[in-house]
C-alpha cells in the first residue's frame, strides 16, 4: 500500500512551459558561462545553486565564487518572476484531480523542486495551491544536497510520518527524479511524459513505471475514484 506519493513541481505536476530552464540558461549565460545546450540540459531537476555552480565553473573545474553564484542566482530568480507574470503557471491537465484523489485514498501528497522556498510561495501563490492541495512541500533550500541525492524524498517522509520507503512513490519528469527516488530506496519510481524528459531518457534512468503524467497515478495505484 502506498501511503505517500513525492511528487516533482515544474513539468511534473505544473505546466511552466520549461520557463525555469529558459531562466537558468539566460542567467548563466550573463553571469559568463559558456555551456552549450547539453551541458544546460544535464542540469534540469537539479538544485539551482548547484546548477549555477557547476555551470559558472572554470574549465579546469574550479568553482566560482559564492558572490557570484549569488548573483546569478538572484538574476534567474527576477527573469523566472517575469516570465511567470508574462505567462503563469497552471497545473498540469488532470492533476489537481488527481491529487485529490490519491489525499482522498489515504495517500499523503508532498510536492518537490530545485527552486528555492522565495520562489516556491510565489508560485504557489499563482497557483492558488498554498492549502488544502498538497500535505506538504520541500524545496532545494530544506536540504544539504539536492537530486540525485534522497535527501527531499526522505524529508517528504519526514514531514508526513511516513517510515516505510516501501510505502513510497516518486515520480518527476527528468532522469534526476528518477535516480533520486531510486537512491531513497522508493517502491515506485514513475517517470511522468509531461515535462522536460523524452521518453528515451527517462527510459534510460532506472524507474519502475513510466506513464503519461502524474493524472495517471491514482489508476496506476487502483484507487477508488
Amino acid at each position: 500500500m502506498i501511503e505517500l506519493a513525492v511528487l516533482d513541481m515544474a513539468g511534473t505536476t505544473v505546466e511552466e512551459h520549461q520557463l525555469v530552464y529558459r531562466a537558468l540558461a539566460e542567467a548563466a549565460t550573463a553571469a559568463g558561462s559558456d555551456a552549450g545546450p547539453e551541458e544546460f540540459h544535464r542540469w534540469h531537476g537539479a538544485m539551482k545553486r548547484e546548477a549555477l555552480r557547476n555551470l559558472l565553473a572554470a574549465p579546469d573545474g574550479t568553482p566560482p565564487a559564492e558572490h557570484v553564484v549569488d548573483a546569478a542566482l538572484d538574476d534567474f530568480r527576477a527573469r523566472l518572476s517575469a516570465a511567470y507574470e508574462r505567462t503563469p503557471p497552471e497545473p498540469i491537465p488532470g492533476v489537481v484531480p488527481a491529487l485529490a484523489r490519491l489525499r482522498r485514498n489515504g495517500v499523503r501528497v508532498v510536492l518537490t523542486t530545485g527552486f528555492d522556498r522565495e520562489v516556491v510561495d510565489k508560485l504557489l501563490a499563482t497557483l492558488g495551491w498554498e492549502s488544502g492541495v498538497v500535505d506538504a512541500v520541500v524545496c532545494g533550500d530544506d536540504v544539504p544536497r539536492g537530486r540525485p541525492a534522497p535527501h527531499m524524498i526522505h524529508h517528504a517522509m519526514e514531514l508526513t510520518g511516513v517510515h516505510d520507503v516501501a510505502a513510497t512513490l516518486v515520480a518527476g519528469d527528468t532522469p534526476r527524479d528518477l535516480q533520486a527516488g531510486t537512491n531513497s530506496g522508493a517502491a515506485m519510481v514513475v517517470g511522468v511524459l509531461s515535462g522536460a524528459g523524452t521518453p528515451d531518457e527517462l527510459g534510460r534512468a532506472r524507474h519502475t513505471h513510466l506513464v503519461g503524467s502524474v493524472a495517471d497515478l491514482p489508476d496506476l495505484l487502483g484507487l477508488p475514484a
